[in-house]
């Protein structure tokens, strides 16, 4: 489905993919006209591949193709895109690339994340540095790291616009789960995101948002909200991540449940790599966590 946007020179196509997850489908952009490049192709799918193809005019020439990050609702069709345009495909690295040493030990220890699933076959053709700037006929896009989400995240600027991918969305918060997310990283990327002073923000779900600043202080104050709340349940005694949830989350649907779960697991992580906390035996989804100045 094509969707209509304030802004000259730029398409949007959602992918019929409708979840809890991903809102109402996930956000492909065709940016400029004649030489174009297109951001975040989307899940495989039939449709979807010929909704963007039929998106393009005569004229236009597919230059590069660039993926915000490697989930399944956001890589996939991007060689099947490749293949069909000629173009490359442009992302920050595959599905492990710009991980912490603490969420690559949690990877091997064999903790997996959660979401719309990640893209492990992801492999673009061009590696993109922090900053690089990509060109496409007369035009340029800024490519930002931006991990948190996922360690490959990364945000694009263009016309002093953003596009936010799914750190910065309209509807919802994003989900940082462990060990593909990290909390402490999602933080540190919204301040990077805001130093931008981007006019508009282009998210890869929902619709755009016009007040970035806004936007980005609200999510920042809803974590410092979550992470309030577990520290003043733990203040009460060791707990699980289930017994969080199930105080935190008490007005939540159960079906919500699994995701918020992940969300409080990447609390903890944080709060204990900051030495807030004790986890006994180790920052695992089934241990017990402690305040560091109640153990013993």
């Amino acid at each position: 489905m094509t969707v209509l946007l304030p802004e000259p020179d730029l398409r949007l196509i959602r992918a019929p993919n409708p979840s809890p997850m991903t809102g109402t489908g996930t956000n492909t952009y065709i940016l400029g006209r004649g030489a174009v490049c297109i951001l975040d192709p989307g899940p495989q799918d039939d449709a979807h591949l010929h909704a963007i193809m039929h998106a393009l005019d005569q004229g236009d020439h597919v230059e590069c193709i660039v993926v915000t990050h490697s989930h399944m609702d956001h890589s996939p069709l991007a060689r099947v895109l490749a293949q069909r345009t000629g173009a490359p495909v442009m992302a920050f690295g595959d599905s492990q690339a710009g991980r912490s040493a603490l969420m690559s030990r949690l990877a091997k220890d064999g903790i997996s994340g959660g979401g719309e699933g990640v893209d492990h076959n992801f492999k673009p053709d061009q590696r993109l540095a922090d900053g690089e700037i990509i060109a496409f006929g007369s035009e340029t896009l800024r490519a930002i790291w931006t991990p948190g989400h996922m360690a490959n995240h990364m945000c694009f600027e263009w016309r002093g616009a953003v596009f936010s991918g799914d750190h910065v969305l309209d509807w919802t918060t994003s989900l940082v789960s462990p060990p593909d997310g990290d909390l402490g990283a999602y933080m540190r990327s919204l301040d990077k995101i805001e130093a931008l002073n981007a006019r508009r923000l282009h998210p890869g779900h929902g619709a755009p948002i016009d007040a970035p600043a806004t936007r980005l202080r609200a999510l920042r104050d809803h974590r410092h909200q979550r992470e309030a709340a577990i520290l003043a349940q733990l203040a009460g005694g060791a707990c699980t991540i289930p017994d969080l949830v199930a105080h935190i989350y008490a007005n939540v649907a159960p079906g919500l449940h699994a995701a918020a779960a992940r969300n409080v697991h990447a609390h903890l992580i944080n709060l204990w790599e900051s030495g807030q906390l004790i986890a006994t035996p180790s920052p695992a989804p089934d241990a017990q966590y402690t305040l560091a100045d109640k153990a013993g």
